[in-house]
C-alpha cells in the first residue's frame, strides 16, 4: 500500500468517531496457566491444556471460536464480519489508548489496497508484551459493544485473554495465540499475539512471539500511522522487508491467488470467472438437494 494514496482517507478517519466500541462487562483479572512439560505430556494432556478451542482442524474449520461456532459462514458474511470486527478492534485499542499493529496476511492485505484479503479466514495483530500483560489485567473477558458510523449495524465482541500469556516462549505449542477479540453472533475472530524480547541477554533487540516470527526493534519502531478499512491503524516500520521475509517477494508482486485475480483498475481482488461458475454449480447442487 502506499500512503500518499490515502491521504484523503487519513483525514476523514482523523475526524471518525461515531463508530463506537464500548466496553460492557469485565468477568475478573486473569488466572495464570500452570505449566505442563512438553517433552513428557502426551499430545491428549497438551491438548487439553489449550486454552483457545476450534470446531475443526481444517484451515476453515481452526478459524472460528468454538463457543460461538453455530456453522460455517457464507463469503459475504465473514467479509462483512471482519469488516466491522477490526474497525471496533481498532477503535477499543485507540480509546484506551494501546498500542496495536495489523500483522501477517491483515498486513499484506494493506500492503495491496489498504484492505483484508477476501480469502483469508482470520485476521491478525501483534502487541507488546506490556500491553498484553495490561490487557489480561484489566480487560480480560471484557465484552464491547459495537455501532457502525451510519447506525445500521450493532455487533458485540468478546476480548478474551490466554492465561498462558506468562509464558514468553512456544511452550507446547498449543497456546501461541495470546488473545482474541470474537464476534459473539459466529465465532470468527481476530488473532491477538504479543512481542517480547525473550533473550534480552543473548539477542537484545530482538522481539518474537510464540510461533517463531521475529523482529528487530528497527523493523517495528517508530510504527507508521495509515489507513485499514477505513480507519486509522498501525503498521510496523519496516513493513516491506517483515513482508518478504514472511510470504516472500512473489507475495508482493503476483497477481493471482486462492481463485482470486487483482484487478488493476478497481485495486481489489476479485474472483476468477472459473471460481464464480464454481460456486455457482454447488449452490446449485445444494438447491436442488
Amino acid at each position: 500500500m502506499r500512503f500518499g494514496a490515502y491521504a484523503t482517507a487519513f483525514i476523514s478517519a482523523c475526524m471518525f468517531s461515531s463508530c463506537i466500541a464500548t466496553p460492557v462487562t469485565n468477568d475478573g483479572k486473569l488466572e495464570l496457566g500452570a505449566r505442563i512439560d512438553p517433552k513428557v505430556a502426551s499430545r491428549q494432556e497438551r491438548q487439553k491444556n489449550k486454552y483457545f478451542h476450534e470446531p475443526g482442524g481444517n484451515l476453515e474449520l481452526g478459524h472460528y471460536d468454538a463457543r460461538y461456532f453455530h456453522g460455517i459462514v457464507s463469503d459475504e458474511e465473514r467479509t462483512d464480519t471482519q469488516f466491522h470486527m477490526i474497525r471496533a478492534y481498532l477503535q477499543f485499542f485507540r480509546d484506551q489508548g494501546l498500542d496495536t499493529w495489523i500483522a501477517h496476511g491483515t498486513l499484506l492485505g494493506w500492503w495491496w489496497n489498504g484492505k483484508r484479503l477476501p480469502w483469508d479466514f482470520d485476521m491478525d495483530t501483534q502487541v507488546s508484551g506490556a500491553t498484553l500483560q495490561y490487557l489480561g489485567e484489566n480487560h480480560n473477558q471484557s465484552r464491547h459493544k459495537y455501532t457502525s458510523e451510519d447506525g445500521s449495524v450493532k455487533r458485540e465482541y468478546l476480548l478474551d485473554v490466554n492465561p498462558w500469556i506468562w509464558e514468553r516462549t512456544r511452550g507446547d505449542g498449543m497456546n501461541i495465540i495470546d488473545a482474541r477479540w470474537v464476534d459473539v453472533r459466529n465465532g470468527l475472530f481476530i488473532d491477538i499475539t504479543g512481542l517480547s524480547e525473550t533473550h534480552p541477554d543473548t539477542k537484545p533487540g530482538v522481539w518474537s512471539c510464540k510461533n517463531y516470527h521475529r523482529y528487530k526493534t528497527s523493523e517495528l519502531f517508530p510504527m507508521r500511522e495509515t489507513i485499514f478499512e477505513g480507519v486509522l491503524a498501525k503498521v510496523p516500520y519496516a513493513y516491506d522487508k517483515i513482508l518478504i521475509d514472511e510470504y516472500k517477494e512473489k507475495a508482493l508482486v503476483v497477481t493471482e491467488f486462492e481463485n482470486h485475480k487483482w484487478d488493476m483498475e478497481k485495486k481489489e481482488w476479485l474472483k476468477t470467472p472459473e471460481q464464480i461458475e464454481k460456486e455457482r454449480k454447488k449452490a446449485e447442487e445444494q438447491g436442488q438437494r
